[in-house]
């Protein structure tokens, strides 16, 4: 399901953090009705230090570099539902994947995790990935990915169905920006992938 402007869904998510933060005595914080897709998780993340996240949901957006011939590609998603998601992968319930042991990474369980659920097709092939770094961000951890080789995209499709198997309603974004305005998908359980097509211009 196509959704014109992913900028609401991001507002909705914004105003639930912004009730979160009033009570939590951050009115000072709540001054826009505008926020980026990392703002919403700042929010998020400075709304809920004291508690769980009740929202599931993640951000990729994918961005075409004309410079390099490449898409340059960043998931965010939450700690502790990437953590859960991995411990039932593995079958390891007392997994940290923060601070793994028997000389795992972070990044090398992730990576692992995200080649299986998250898969890029162009004009009808499947891509291969490369997995650039995973970093820390507060409450979220965001991979860097990039497919390279690139100089044309007649359709791009996008399969995610990360923590879907843990959180039945879990909402995967995406957002893609190839040279034209930002086109937004919300993947869910019932419909984890979208095909996005780009006219020649």
């Amino acid at each position: 399901m196509t959704v014109p402007f992913g900028k609401y869904f991001y507002l909705c998510l914004a105003l639930a953090a912004s009730c979160r933060l009033q009570a939590a005595g951050y009115e000072h914080l709540v001054t826009r009705c505008e926020f980026s897709p990392q703002e919403c998780l700042q929010l998020e993340a400075c709304s809920l230090r004291q508690s769980i996240h009740p929202i599931h949901i993640s951000v990729t957006e994918i961005t075409y570099s004309e410079k390099d011939k490449a898409l340059q590609i960043t998931s965010r998603l939450f700690i502790d539902d990437l953590e859960l998601s991995i411990r039932s992968q593995r079958k390891e319930a007392e997994l940290d994947i923060l601070e793994p042991k028997n000389g795992l990474t972070t990044q090398q369980l992730v990576i692992n995790y995200l080649t299986e659920h998250f898969k890029i097709k162009l004009d009808g092939k499947w891509c291969k990935l490369m997995f650039l770094a995973v970093e820390r961000e507060d409450i979220s951890l965001v991979a860097y990915i990039e497919i390279e080789g690139i100089k044309k995209i007649k359709t791009l499709e996008v399969f995610n169905d990360a923590i879907m198997a843990t959180h039945e309603d879990q909402s995967n974004l995406v957002h893609v920006t190839f040279k034209s305005p930002v086109k937004s998908a919300r993947l869910t359980s019932s419909s984890p992938s979208e095909k996005f097509v780009f006219e020649k211009k």
